[in-house]
């Protein structure tokens, strides 16, 4: 993946922060921007949660309400959030969409727009040389809810060498 910026849907943006895992998005990409619908669900959230509180002090993190939703987009009936990220993403070819809902993905996949989710966030964290070992990351990101079988985790290690 060779982009440079990103597109954040909710739930990625909202599991890096909770699991203190943010600060790796500026050192991945460039540009983070998150579509006003996807802004508005993170800050419809608990005041409490960490990616309520960082919405507005968090500089790299930029909402975009320029964006219309795409006919191709609206098509596959998504959450306004996958269709916000998604019709960005398809607008601009040079920006990956950050997703991890798998109706979402199909989308994607069918418009070849780029996409990783925050799992692939942390292997691309390590092969960029910003992390030495994504088994920490994937674990805290398993401790605030992330569905991460053991397999699943034991097979990403493997395949990075850990």
């Amino acid at each position: 993946m060779s982009s440079e910026r990103a597109v954040l849907n909710a739930s990625p943006i909202i599991t890096l922060c909770k699991s203190g895992q943010e600060e790796l998005l500026p050192q991945l990409f460039t540009e983070i921007v998150l579509p006003g619908a996807v802004w508005e669900e993170v800050e419809a959230g608990d005041i409490t949660d960490p990616a309520v509180q960082k919405l507005g002090a968090t500089p790299w993190l930029k909402r975009d309400d320029t964006i219309a939703a795409s006919p191709l987009v609206h098509a596959w009936d998504l959450g306004a959030g996958e269709t916000s990220v998604l019709s960005y993403a398809l607008a601009r070819p040079d920006y990956v969409a950050v997703i991890d809902d798998a109706a979402g993905r199909r989308c994607a996949s069918s418009l070849n727009i780029t996409v990783i989710g925050t799992v692939g966030l942390i292997v691309l964290a390590k092969r960029r040389g910003v992390i030495g070992y994504i088994g920490p990351g994937l674990e805290a990101l398993r401790n605030v809810g992330a569905w991460l079988s053991d397999r699943l985790i034991e097979q990403l290690k493997q395949q990075e060498g850990e």
